[in-house]
């Protein structure tokens, strides 16, 4: 911000008020000449307070100061706001840093939307710079991509030029592919992967989703997957409070459920390998 406005910045020590005896003494001058005049003064809006203050600031800026020449309001006209520099043409505008790294959908979650970026920079990482209006990805110091920051929570902003249908990394996130690994986890799961990838404007975006759910079949195996799922069912079957929750979360207390499953199991295996006493 000093940067933009062309100004510099000289940081005091921590509670040493000497350091800059100016600010201090001038805080005691708006205590004494603005704050004490009103401290017995009701106000009923904000404007009538303002107006008020305005007129104490104006005098007091036009009083004579002891050991200065002038009063404060002529020392400005005369000496300080000839030396003022022009404003810049916009304004500083406040953005944030993080990392993130692109995933193989070409796709980096910020604020979780999904905006994309060109395909070459699967799985490497890239700086982002969040805006209140923009969200810029940089790689390697060089602006790769720019997208009107979205507040869609879930959704998808897509330059179709970032894309490239054919490229090897797309193999695994191709429709046919997913259905074929759905399928062969069970019929529930195939039907919950075609509704996630129609649900989406491309069926590409929904493959992360999938993904996920396939992997999670993958590492612990669909049978012992199926059975924890089919457990967590019928404890949700027996408890009418859960059956009145909407889909969405009835599966998310069903994936939770097999991740807990999964962690278990993996504990055991390494504890029987570790082979303590």
């Amino acid at each position: 911000m000093a940067r933009h406005y062309g100004l510099t910045v000289i940081p005091t020590r921590v509670r040493k008020p000497r350091d800059k005896g100016k600010v201090e003494k001038g805080v005691q001058q708006v205590e004494r000449w603005v704050l004490a005049p009103l401290r017995n003064r009701r106000f009923f809006s904000l404007a009538e307070l303002n107006a008020a203050i305005r007129l104490l600031v104006d005098a007091m800026n036009a009083r004579q100061t002891p050991g200065l020449p002038a009063s404060r309001r002529e020392l400005f006209e005369t000496i300080e706001k000839p030396a003022l520099k022009p404003l810049p043409a916009m304004p500083y505008e406040l953005a944030l840093s993080k990392k993130a790294r692109v995933h193989s959908d070409y796709h980096v979650q910020v604020e979780q939307h999904f905006y994309s970026v060109p395909y070459p920079l699967i799985g490497q990482e890239v700086q982002v710079r969040l805006t209140h209006q923009t969200v810029e990805f940089f790689h390697r110091n060089a602006r790769v991509a720019s997208h009107v920051r979205s507040l869609s929570k879930g959704g998808f902003t897509t330059l179709p030029e970032h894309m490239r249908s054919n490229h090897r990394e797309w193999e695994e996130c191709k429709p046919e592919r997913i259905s074929r690994g759905a399928e062969n986890t069970g019929p529930a799961t195939a039907e919950f992967c075609r509704q996630v990838m129609a649900s989406r404007p491309h069926p590409y975006q929904g493959c992360r989703s999938c993904l996920g759910i396939l992997r999670l079949g993958q590492e612990v195996g669909a049978e012992r997957l199926e059975a924890a799922c089919a457990r967590a069912l019928e404890e949700q079957m027996r408890m009418p409070e859960v059956c009145q929750l909407p889909f969405e979360e009835r599966l998310g207390l069903l994936v939770d459920r097999e991740a807990t499953e999964r962690e278990n199991h993996k504990l055991a295996l390494r504890l029987g390998k570790a082979r303590h006493r």
